[in-house]
């Protein structure tokens, strides 16, 4: 009997012990499977590729559900794992994704995709931006693509003063660069054609190429607007642009600028010279605090004062105030203005007028 007891503990033992390793090996099968089930999601969930900037094609056809949306975008190879992204959309409860093409990337995040496809706009968050304000010449451009990047001022004006540059440039935006930037006397062809704005970059180091041709599309996307009133005005893009300067250099931050536009206008049509300090300065291709009675008469293409009618091209880049003041002018009998020590400007109808707001204003 003890023989027995003592061979069925044995078998206890053995049965204790079997089933401890098999307990031990499914612990360490689910924490294998379990870790890697993790590292898989986490995966998912991170770009398919951060250093990729090549853009892909994206269709999402009209009533496509978040099933079909996220097969989409596996199958373009946008994310890793369409049961991961709709998955994710749902836990954070987004929806309403609008159709369309798109243009996406495998360094977007899930994030960027999602917010891309709700406002129908590809989305993403720039690695920097670069702000270009208004009223800036390209040397002064320069120096801000040189701050903000790893591109030299010197190279810049490089590449955008070389002629195969801008003829190539021409070619890509024929209604916006014309041959008119070539023309004699203009000191740069795409002096006045960069849209000051806040620029977001999405690669740390852009080509110099890329840059200018970031600017320059939106210059033509903004005058593209105004295609069908520059024509029923019959003026040329040239014409809009280098009106826009002007203004742009003469505003204060209260100017009045379809006031002044209208006293350009009103010079224009009876031949009487613009007589703008801003292009004076241009013309002597230095900033001066004040400009000297022998600074106007310097001979240049560009000093309105001895020249009449608008200089050969745009004397710095003009923004969207600028450029809608130029085809929006106030109707006046307006010749003159000046601006006080405040900013505040004062306009007058005849030169008498005028000496009378000198001495009140400024004396």
């Amino acid at each position: 009997m003890f023989k027995k007891m003592k061979e069925r503990k044995g078998e206890v033992k053995t049965v204790r012990k079997i089933v401890g390793i098999i307990a031990l090996v499914v612990l360490i099968v689910i924490a294998i499977a379990g870790y890697s089930s993790y590292n898989y999601i986490t995966s998912a969930l991170e770009p398919v590729d951060p250093e990729s900037n090549k853009k892909i094609e994206v269709e999402i056809p009209m009533g496509s559900g978040i099933t079909s949306i996220s097969s989409i975008l596996e199958q373009k190879g946008i994310i890793k794992d369409a049961s991961i992204f709709k998955y994710y959309t749902k836990f954070k409860n987004e929806s309403d994704f609008q159709a369309g093409n798109y243009s996406l990337t495998q360094s977007m995040t899930l994030d960027e995709i999602i917010e891309s496809l709700k406002t129908g706009r590809v989305y993403r968050e720039p690695v920097f931006t670069m702000t270009v304000p208004e009223g800036l010449t390209l040397e002064q451009i320069a120096n801000v693509v040189e701050k903000n990047t790893s591109h030299s001022a010197e190279k810049f004006m490089e590449r955008v003063t070389n002629q195969s540059f801008i003829e190539q440039m021409m070619t890509e935006y024929p209604e916006l660069l014309t041959e008119d930037i070539l023309k004699e006397n203009v000191r740069y062809a795409l002096e006045g054609y960069l849209y000051p704005a806040t620029y977001p970059f999405f690669e740390k180091d852009p080509t110099l190429d890329d840059v200018i041709k970031t600017m320059l599309s939106s210059m033509n996307t903004i005058v593209s607007e105004y295609t069908t009133i520059l024509a029923e005005k019959e003026m040329s893009v040239h014409e809009f642009l280098t009106f826009a300067s002007l203004l742009e250099e003469e505003a204060t931050a209260q100017t009045d600028r379809e006031t002044i536009a209208s006293v350009f206008y009103n010079r224009m049509k009876i031949d009487m010279p613009l007589q703008t300090d801003p292009t004076v300065l241009y013309a002597l291709g230095s900033h001066k605090d004040r400009v000297l009675y022998e600074d106007l008469e310097v001979k240049n293409p560009y000093n309105t004062y001895v020249n009449v009618g608008l200089p050969p091209g745009p004397i710095a880049g003009a923004g969207k105030t600028s450029i809608e003041a130029t085809l929006n002018p106030t109707e006046t009998d307006y010749l003159y203005f000046l601006a006080d020590k405040e900013g505040t400007n004062h306009f007058a109808k005849s030169y008498d007028e005028h000496l009378a707001n000198i001495e009140k204003y400024l004396r």
